[in-house]
């Protein structure tokens, strides 16, 4: 099984990855990830990443293309793979389809202002939890070590509200792209719970 994970910043594309790869058996591959792999191991195709990150440019298409395919002829992919992060375009979507074959395309559907109250409202903690504020009942504190909690840097309403325009205007049309080769799937998430998403998205994959 093959998949592409789309959804917008703050879908919950993280946590449904997680359990769909405990369950079915197969690798969650974030391109996130796969850079921090290749920088932190120096290889050729992280340094050059790495180039481009340090000078504050988006790392360019033709070498996140390049990650991805090297990532794919790893052994660990031979009982199949969940790609999250990638494509983020149509063109890497092209680019994709000329070294993967992929059998579907999730696409988690989640209204934008519930997606802004679920990143603002998002609390973190330096030992990993996270927490909203709406389950808080008003502690500042982590209930599973006790350290204070705090809003990461890029959780206000400006800078979501740019990444969700960005994701509409690159990554969105995927939707489409996917849909016209009969791959598209969409879950709608609405203000479900992990649970109960997760639910409907094995309900999916089972077929």
């Amino acid at each position: 099984m093959k998949i592409i994970l789309l959804g917008a910043p703050g879908a919950g594309k993280g946590t449904q990855a997680t359990r769909i790869a405990q369950k079915y058996g197969i690798v969650h591959i974030s391109t996130g990830d796969i850079f921090r792999a290749n920088i932190k191991g120096g290889t050729e195709i992280g340094k050059l990443a790495k180039s481009y990150m340090d000078a504050g440019e988006l790392v360019p298409d033709s070498v996140t293309c390049e990650i991805v395919k090297d990532r794919l002829t790893w052994s660990d992919v031979k009982n199949g793979y969940l790609l999250d992060g990638f494509p983020r375009s149509q063109y890497q979507a092209e680019v994709l389809s000329g070294f993967a074959d992929i059998d579907l395309c999730l696409n988690l559907e989640v209204d934008p202002s519930l997606i802004m109250d679920r990143i603002c409202g998002r609390r973190v903690c330096s030992c990993g939890e996270s927490y909203h504020v709406s389950t808080l009942n008003g502690s500042t504190t982590c209930a599973k070590c006790g350290k204070e909690l705090t809003v990461r840097p890029d959780d206000n309403p400006q800078t979501v509200k740019t990444r969700l325009d960005t994701y509409e205007k690159n990554t969105a049309p995927l939707i489409d792209y996917y849909k016209a080769k009969g791959k598209l799937v969409t879950v709608v998430c609405g203000d479900k719970n992990p649970d109960e998403v997760f639910k409907a998205v094995c309900e999916v994959l089972d077929k």
